[in-house]
Protein backbone atom coordinates (compact mmCIF):
# COMPACT_ATOMS: atom_id res chain seq x y z
CA UNK A 1 0.00 0.00 0.00
CA UNK A 2 1.23 3.47 -0.85
CA UNK A 3 2.15 6.00 1.87
CA UNK A 4 2.22 3.54 4.80
CA UNK A 5 5.71 4.53 5.94
CA UNK A 6 4.94 8.24 5.87
CA UNK A 7 1.81 7.69 7.98
CA UNK A 8 3.95 5.78 10.52
CA UNK A 9 6.35 8.73 10.58
CA UNK A 10 3.53 11.20 11.26
CA UNK A 11 2.06 9.00 14.00
CA UNK A 12 5.49 8.82 15.61
CA UNK A 13 5.73 12.61 15.62
CA UNK A 14 2.15 12.96 16.89
CA UNK A 15 2.77 10.64 19.87
CA UNK A 16 5.24 13.09 21.38
CA UNK A 17 3.81 16.53 20.74
CA UNK A 18 5.78 18.31 23.47
CA UNK A 19 9.16 16.65 22.97
CA UNK A 20 11.37 16.05 19.98
CA UNK A 21 12.33 12.52 18.98
CA UNK A 22 15.45 11.28 17.26
CA UNK A 23 15.47 12.30 13.60
CA UNK A 24 14.28 9.20 11.72
CA UNK A 25 16.79 9.09 8.87
CA UNK A 26 16.02 5.50 7.83
CA UNK A 27 12.28 5.97 7.48
CA UNK A 28 12.71 9.20 5.54
CA UNK A 29 15.16 7.49 3.19
CA UNK A 30 12.63 4.66 2.64
CA UNK A 31 9.87 7.18 1.89
CA UNK A 32 12.05 9.01 -0.62
CA UNK A 33 12.99 5.70 -2.27
CA UNK A 34 9.27 4.84 -2.53
CA UNK A 35 8.61 8.24 -4.09
CA UNK A 36 11.45 7.74 -6.57
CA UNK A 37 10.07 4.33 -7.51
CA UNK A 38 6.56 5.75 -8.01
CA UNK A 39 7.96 8.58 -10.11
CA UNK A 40 9.93 6.18 -12.33
CA UNK A 41 6.88 3.93 -12.81
CA UNK A 42 4.80 6.96 -13.72
CA UNK A 43 7.38 8.17 -16.23
CA UNK A 44 7.48 4.75 -17.90
CA UNK A 45 3.69 4.47 -18.00
CA UNK A 46 3.23 8.07 -19.15
CA UNK A 47 5.61 7.48 -22.06
CA UNK A 48 3.83 4.24 -22.93
CA UNK A 49 0.34 5.68 -22.44
CA UNK A 50 0.42 7.68 -25.63
CA UNK A 51 -0.60 4.40 -27.29
CA UNK A 52 -2.56 2.97 -24.32
CA UNK A 53 -4.98 5.36 -22.56
CA UNK A 54 -5.91 2.76 -19.91
CA UNK A 55 -2.69 3.49 -17.99
CA UNK A 56 -3.71 7.09 -17.18
CA UNK A 57 -5.76 6.04 -14.14
CA UNK A 58 -2.79 4.15 -12.72
CA UNK A 59 -0.54 7.13 -13.33
CA UNK A 60 -3.00 9.44 -11.57
CA UNK A 61 -3.27 7.14 -8.52
CA UNK A 62 0.51 6.94 -8.22
CA UNK A 63 0.82 10.69 -8.66
CA UNK A 64 -1.70 11.21 -5.83
CA UNK A 65 0.39 8.90 -3.64
CA UNK A 66 3.50 10.92 -4.54
CA UNK A 67 1.77 14.18 -3.62
CA UNK A 68 0.52 12.69 -0.34
CA UNK A 69 4.01 11.50 0.60
CA UNK A 70 5.41 14.94 -0.19
CA UNK A 71 2.76 16.73 1.90
CA UNK A 72 3.24 14.36 4.83
CA UNK A 73 7.04 14.69 4.73
CA UNK A 74 6.67 18.47 4.69
CA UNK A 75 4.28 18.29 7.68
CA UNK A 76 6.76 16.10 9.59
CA UNK A 77 9.67 18.45 8.89
CA UNK A 78 7.59 21.54 9.72
CA UNK A 79 6.52 19.96 13.02
CA UNK A 80 10.17 19.30 13.89
CA UNK A 81 11.12 22.84 12.92
CA UNK A 82 8.48 24.27 15.27
CA UNK A 83 9.77 22.05 18.09
CA UNK A 84 13.33 23.23 17.40
CA UNK A 85 12.15 26.86 17.63
CA UNK A 86 10.66 26.02 21.02
CA UNK A 87 13.97 24.48 22.11
CA UNK A 88 15.72 27.77 21.32
CA UNK A 89 13.34 29.69 23.56
CA UNK A 90 13.60 27.12 26.37
CA UNK A 91 17.34 26.37 26.42
CA UNK A 92 18.90 29.41 24.80
CA UNK A 93 21.49 29.33 22.06
CA UNK A 94 23.33 26.29 23.47
CA UNK A 95 21.49 22.99 23.46
CA UNK A 96 22.20 20.32 26.06
CA UNK A 97 24.15 17.37 24.54
CA UNK A 98 21.26 14.91 24.99
CA UNK A 99 18.93 17.22 23.02
CA UNK A 100 21.60 17.98 20.39
CA UNK A 101 21.86 14.23 19.63
CA UNK A 102 18.20 14.15 18.58
CA UNK A 103 18.71 16.62 15.72
CA UNK A 104 20.06 15.88 12.28
CA UNK A 105 23.05 17.90 11.08
CA UNK A 106 20.82 20.01 8.82
CA UNK A 107 18.43 20.70 11.69
CA UNK A 108 21.30 21.81 13.91
CA UNK A 109 22.52 24.18 11.18
CA UNK A 110 18.97 25.58 10.97
CA UNK A 111 18.88 25.92 14.78
CA UNK A 112 22.18 27.85 14.71
CA UNK A 113 20.93 30.21 11.99
CA UNK A 114 17.64 30.74 13.85
CA UNK A 115 19.60 31.51 17.05
CA UNK A 116 21.80 33.99 15.19
CA UNK A 117 18.79 35.73 13.63
CA UNK A 118 16.95 35.87 16.96
CA UNK A 119 20.01 37.27 18.74
CA UNK A 120 20.45 39.89 16.02
CA UNK A 121 16.80 40.90 16.32
CA UNK A 122 17.01 41.13 20.12
CA UNK A 123 20.15 43.31 19.88
CA UNK A 124 18.33 45.67 17.52
CA UNK A 125 15.41 46.19 19.94
CA UNK A 126 15.58 49.41 21.87
CA UNK A 127 18.50 50.90 19.94
CA UNK A 128 16.42 53.91 18.92
CA UNK A 129 15.95 54.86 22.60
CA UNK A 130 19.50 54.14 23.74
CA UNK A 131 19.30 50.51 24.91
CA UNK A 132 21.70 47.88 23.61
CA UNK A 133 18.93 45.34 23.12
CA UNK A 134 16.32 43.35 24.99
CA UNK A 135 16.55 39.64 25.81
CA UNK A 136 13.13 38.31 24.81
CA UNK A 137 13.97 34.81 26.06
CA UNK A 138 14.60 35.95 29.61
CA UNK A 139 11.06 36.10 30.99
CA UNK A 140 8.87 33.68 29.08
CA UNK A 141 6.25 33.85 31.83
CA UNK A 142 5.54 36.93 33.94
CA UNK A 143 7.17 36.63 37.37
CA UNK A 144 4.92 36.15 40.40
CA UNK A 145 7.45 37.93 42.59
CA UNK A 146 10.54 40.01 41.99
CA UNK A 147 12.81 37.69 44.02
CA UNK A 148 12.85 33.90 44.25
CA UNK A 149 14.76 31.36 46.28
CA UNK A 150 16.89 29.03 44.19
CA UNK A 151 19.13 26.01 44.74
CA UNK A 152 22.32 25.72 42.71
CA UNK A 153 22.55 22.26 41.10
CA UNK A 154 26.14 22.51 39.79
CA UNK A 155 29.34 24.38 40.57
CA UNK A 156 28.76 27.34 38.25
CA UNK A 157 31.19 29.90 39.59
CA UNK A 158 30.71 33.66 39.79
CA UNK A 159 27.51 35.36 38.69
CA UNK A 160 27.40 39.12 38.38
CA UNK A 161 23.98 40.61 38.96
CA UNK A 162 22.65 43.70 37.16
CA UNK A 163 23.20 45.74 40.32
CA UNK A 164 26.92 44.89 40.22
CA UNK A 165 26.92 42.37 43.07
CA UNK A 166 28.90 39.19 42.47
CA UNK A 167 27.79 35.91 44.03
CA UNK A 168 29.38 32.45 43.96
CA UNK A 169 27.10 29.70 42.72
CA UNK A 170 28.30 26.44 44.29
CA UNK A 171 26.54 23.10 44.19
CA UNK A 172 23.74 22.81 46.81
CA UNK A 173 23.99 26.49 47.82
CA UNK A 174 20.77 28.47 48.28
CA UNK A 175 20.29 32.03 47.13
CA UNK A 176 17.54 34.65 47.16
CA UNK A 177 17.93 36.34 43.76
CA UNK A 178 16.01 38.60 41.38
CA UNK A 179 13.70 36.52 39.20
CA UNK A 180 14.96 38.20 36.04
CA UNK A 181 18.53 37.07 36.80
CA UNK A 182 17.54 33.44 37.39
CA UNK A 183 15.22 32.55 34.51
CA UNK A 184 17.93 31.66 31.98
CA UNK A 185 19.95 29.67 34.54
CA UNK A 186 16.83 27.77 35.63
CA UNK A 187 16.04 26.83 32.02
CA UNK A 188 19.65 25.67 31.55
CA UNK A 189 19.40 23.41 34.61
CA UNK A 190 22.00 25.30 36.66
CA UNK A 191 19.51 26.60 39.23
CA UNK A 192 16.27 25.13 40.56
CA UNK A 193 13.53 27.24 42.07
CA UNK A 194 12.65 26.29 45.63
CA UNK A 195 8.92 26.53 46.17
Amino acid sequence: MFAEKVIELLKEAERNKDTIDQFNDDKIRQIIEEMQMLFNLNMNDANASSENKSLWTTVQVRHSALERNKRCLMAYLYSRMEKIKTLRWEFGSVLPPDVRELLSDEEYVWFSKYSTNLASYMRSLGQDIGYSGIDLTENLKPPKSLYIEVLCLVDYGKLELEEGDVIMLKKNSRHFLPTSECQTLIRQGILKQIL
